[in-house]
């Protein structure tokens, strides 16, 4: 079935491709059907579908549907390790030297199609003792004193309210002793310049995808999420970067008999609905000028 109302004959075969869209809204099936009819090759930009072990639970394509096209960078990290959008960028860079064919960028991570389409600041990594002690610092209700650090410039410009947002800039100004903002200004041009591409957004709204969400959980469990989470549950730690999979957190409690599977499922859902409105929010905010796709009804 097409959910979404697009021509692909509007679509130009030679130019690379982005779609972001909120969870659950049917990105991968687009790109797919767009990969099938015009060729290329398919690109996660999703952060938690980099991960090795969270293939049902994070909507990863199928085994069936990386047959019908070349799929890159997805399930190819450790849940483990750290992976940043620097990281991501260089390995989208690296797909764009080495193979002739367009690529077809999918996700709804916004952080990467805004670092891909307006160029990422290059901020050295943040040393581990200064990372620790700036979570000392937000932990113990210590925000105030990290704002006080912050150069005016880069006091101005990100939102306080946001802890991560404040740690992030306290910790790159503690590790090379030069504010965000001033790094910000340097931002190189970008990978993709967004005006090359065919960028659409999917337009999806609360109702309807609320009710995909809900449909979509219950596939998942139906396809094998539980049993994903019980081979996950002997190293289980809320500490892994790949552990913020929307619904880990849920399997696992329900495993570890502190909650029925009923819980666990509503619990699930719910997270998952709260994320597509922080992405749906980010895309309104980010992505006025790229192409608006609205679902079937």
């Amino acid at each position: 079935m097409r959910l979404w109302m697009i021509e692909l004959s509007h679509i130009a075969p030679d130019r690379p491709v982005l779609i972001a869209g909120p969870t659950a809204s049917g990105k991968s099936g687009l790109a797919l059907r767009i990969a099938e009819a015009q060729g290329g090759i398919i690109v996660n930009a999703d952060a938690l579908q980099v991960y090795t072990d969270w293939r049902v639970l994070t909507a990863r394509p199928s085994l069936e549907d990386e047959a019908r096209a070349p799929h890159r960078l997805y399930g190819h990290i450790d849940g483990t390790h750290p992976y940043s959008v620097g990281q991501w960028l260089g390995e989208v860079k690296e797909l764009l030297s080495q193979n002739p064919a367009r690529l077809i960028i999918v996700g709804g991570t916004g952080l990467y199609f805004s670092a891909l389409t307006e160029g990422l600041a290059e901020i050295p990594p943040t040393p581990a003792e200064v990372r620790e002690a700036a979570d000392a610092l937000r932990l113990g209700g210590q925000l105030d004193e990290m704002i006080a650090a912050l150069d005016s410039d880069t006091a101005a410009k990100i939102d306080l309210l946001n802890p991560m947002r404040v740690q992030r800039a306290w910790e790159v100004q503690k590790a090379t002793g030069r504010g965000l903002a001033s790094w910000q200004a340097d931002t190189p041009a970008p990978l993709l310049a967004l005006a090359e591409c065919e960028a659409f957004v999917m337009n999806a709204d609360r109702d309807w995808l609320n009710a995909r969400i809900e449909q979509r959980f219950d596939i998942m469990l139906h396809e094998g999420a539980l049993e994903e989470a019980r081979a996950n549950l002997a190293d289980w730690s809320p500490d892994k970067p790949s552990s913020k999979a929307i619904g880990a957190r849920e399997l696992i409690a329900h495993l570890q008999g502190e909650i029925s599977l009923k819980e666990a499922r509503a619990r699930a859902i719910i997270s998952s609905r709260q994320y597509a409105k922080r992405q749906r929010t980010w895309f309104r905010a980010r992505m006025q000028v790229w192409q608006t796709l609205t679902p079937h009804r």
